[in-house]
C-alpha cells in the first residue's frame, strides 16, 4: 500500500550565503558586534595586512636611512637612496590610509599571487611607483626592490602579530578589564560592612561581608591584570632560518644582528635574538595563559554572583520593557552572568589552544601557526564580550541587606566556632571546666538549628571569665564578621 499522507511542498528559499552585504557566520560579527567592534582595528584580517604594510614600510626606511642604535646614520644597503622627510611621510601614509578601497585592492592582488605577504609587497611597490605623481621628483622608485629585502614571510608576520596583539591588549582589552575591576572594587567598598552568612560546601559557615567577598575576587583579577600589563611582545627579523644568511651574502658589511635589534625595538617590541624561521611564540602563550586565568577568575565571579542572586542576596533591577521568560512573566533572569560564563569558556578554549599550538613548530617551520593565529581575534572577542556582560550585570544589582540579616538570624549555630575557640583560650589560661570545647559545641550545633536564646543559655552556663562571657553574650551572627570590613579598607587600595 502507498501512503496517502499529504506531502508538504516547501517554497524555494533564499540562499542566505548569497545575501549582500555578506551575513556574519559567527556571533561576534553579528549579534555581538557592538561589544567587540574595537578589536577589529587590531585583530581583523584587514588589521593584519595594515600591520604588515607598516612593518614593510619601516623596514624599507631602515634600509635606506638606518635606524637609531644600529651604528652611524645612513643606508644599511650601500647605494640605497637617502629618503627625505617628505618621502618618509609619503611611505608612512600607506598604512595610515589603509581603508575599504585599499582592502579591496589588496584582496584582488592576493587572488593573483595566492600569497598574502607577497601581495603586500606588490601593493607597496604600486604606491612607490605612483610616488612621482604625488611628490614630483623623488628617489623612491630607486628603492623599490628593497621592499621585503632579505625577508621571509615570517619576518613580517611575527612583527605584525606582535604589534596587533600588543595594541589589542593595551588599547582595548586591558582598559575594559581594568574598568570592570574598578567597578567591582567600588562595590566592595560600598558593601564592606554589609554582613552576610557565608557558605562553605554550600552549608552555613562563618559570617563575612558581601564587600569582603567581592574584594577577594577584585584582588584576584587585579593580580592577573598586573601580569598582563607586564607582558613582553617579542619580535625577530633574521631570515628564512634565523641565520641572516641572505642578509650577509647580499650586504656582508652590515652588522645584521645589530640592525635587526634596533629595528625591532624601533617598532616598540622586544628583540628575540635566537629563533628558527619563526619567532617562537612563547610570549604569545604567556599572554594568552594570563588572559585565560583572568577569564577563569571572572567566571568564578559570575557563578558566585549568580548564586547570590538565587539566594536573594542580590536583587536585579528590571529593565523597562525587557522579558525575562517567554512564559513566566515574573522572572528576571541573571542573563548577563550566564552569557558571560559561556563566553568565558569559549574564550578560554581558544586561548588554551593558541597557547598549546603556537609553542611547537616542526623543525624550522610549519604552517600550523598561520591559521591558528587568525583566531586570536575571536579568543579576545569572547573575553571582551563577557567583560561587557559582567559590567552590565553588576550595574543592575541591588543588595538585599534585610534578607541577608534574616538569613544570619536563622543560623545562630555558626557562633559555635567562636564559642569553642574562646573556651580553648580560657582553658590554656587555666580556667576550670573548659574541657572538650569542640565536642561540646558539636553536640549542641551539628545538624540542628540553634536560636539566640539557646546559644546564650549555653554560653552563660560555661563558667567563662566575666569579660569573655560578656563578649560572647553580645556576639550575634550579624556582628561576627571579624575584620572583614578592615580587610577591604586596608588592602583594596
Amino acid at each position: 500500500m502507498t501512503s496517502s499522507a499529504p506531502q508538504t511542498v516547501q517554497p524555494a528559499r533564499v540562499n542566505l550565503a548569497d545575501v549582500t552585504p555578506p551575513l556574519a557566520l559567527g556571533p561576534l560579527d553579528g549579534r555581538y558586534r557592538g561589544a567587540v567592534a574595537p578589536l577589529v582595528d587590531h585583530l581583523s584580517e584587514a588589521a593584519l595586512n595594515r600591520a604588515r604594510i607598516h612593518v614593510e614600510v619601516e623596514w624599507l626606511i631602515t634600509l635606506c636611512n638606518g635606524t637609531a642604535g644600529a651604528g652611524a646614520p645612513g643606508a644599511v644597503v650601500p647605494g640605497a637612496p637617502s629618503l627625505s622627510d617628505a618621502e618618509i611621510a609619503y611611505l608612512r601614509q600607506v598604512p595610515a590610509t589603509f581603508g575599504a578601497d585599499e582592502i579591496a585592492e589588496l584582496g584582488a592582488i592576493e587572488r593573483e599571487t595566492v600569497h598574502d605577504v607577497k601581495a603586500v609587497e606588490y601593493f607597496i611597490k604600486r604606491r612607490i611607483a605612483a610616488a612621482p605623481d604625488v611628490l614630483g621628483t623623488t628617489n623612491l622608485p630607486a628603492a623599490s626592490e628593497l621592499v621585503h629585502f632579505a625577508c621571509t614571510s615570517e619576518d613580517i608576520n611575527n612583527l605584525s602579530y606582535a604589534l596587533m596583539v600588543q595594541g589589542a591588549v593595551r588599547d582595548v582589552w586591558l582598559p575594559a578589564a581594568e574598568a570592570l575591576a574598578d567597578q567591582l572594587a567600588d562595590m566592595a567598598r560600598e558593601l564592606a560592612r554589609v554582613p552576610m552568612l557565608s557558605r562553605t560546601h554550600g552549608q552555613p559557615a562563618t559570617p563575612t561581608t558581601m564587600g569582603k567577598e567581592l574584594a577577594v575576587l577584585t584582588h584576584r583579577l587585579r593580580r592577573q591584570l598586573r601580569r598582563v600589563e607586564g607582558a613582553e611582545y617579542l619580535g625577530k627579523l633574521n631570515g628564512a632560518t634565523g641565520t641572516y644568511g641572505a642578509h650577509v651574502v647580499a650586504v656582508p658589511g652590515a652588522d645584521w644582528p645589530a640592525v635587526s635589534k634596533a629595528f625591532v625595538e624601533h617598532l616598540g617590541l622586544v628583540w628575540n635574538p635566537l629563533t628558527t624561521q619563526i619567532e617562537s611564540h612563547d610570549w604569545q602563550a604567556e599572554v594568552y595563559a594570563d588572559v585565560a586565568r583572568f577569564n577563569r577568575i571572572l567566571h568564578n565571579l559570575a557563578t558566585d554572583v549568580w548564586t547570590y542572586i538565587s539566594l536573594g542576596f542580590f536583587k536585579q533591577i528590571p529593565v523597562a520593557g525587557a522579558t525575562g521568560s517567554s512564559t513566566m512573566p515574573h522572572k528576571v533572569n541573571p542573563i548577563r552572568f550566564e552569557n558571560a560564563e559561556a563566553n568565558l569558556e569559549i574564550s578560554c578554549s581558544l586561548l588554551d589552544t593558541l597557547s598549546a599550538t603556537l609553542v611547537t613548530s616542526r623543525l624550522q617551520r610549519d604552517l600550523t601557526d598561520s591559521t591558528t593565529q587568525r583566531n586570536i581575534g575571536p579568543a579576545f572577542g569572547h573575553s571582551l564580550l563577557a567583560i561587557d556582560n559582567v559590567r552590565r550585570g553588576l550595574k543592575a544589582l541591588d543588595v538585599n541587606a534585610e534578607l541577608m540579616a534574616d538569613d544570619l538570624d536563622a543560623n545562630w549555630e555558626v557562633l559555635g566556632e567562636p564559642v569553642q575557640s574562646a573556651m580553648r583560650a580560657a582553658s590554656v589560661a587555666g580556667v576550670e571546666g573548659m574541657e572538650n570545647p569542640y565536642e561540646r559545641l558539636k553536640e549542641l550545633t551539628r545538624g540542628q538549628r540553634v536560636d539566640a536564646a539557646r546559644m546564650r543559655e549555653f554560653v552563660a552556663g560555661l563558667g567563662l571569665p566575666d569579660d569573655v562571657a560578656a563578649r560572647l553574650a553580645e556576639l550575634t551572627p550579624q556582628s561576627y564578621t571579624g575584620v572583614a570590613a578592615r580587610l577591604v579598607e586596608d588592602y583594596l587600595a
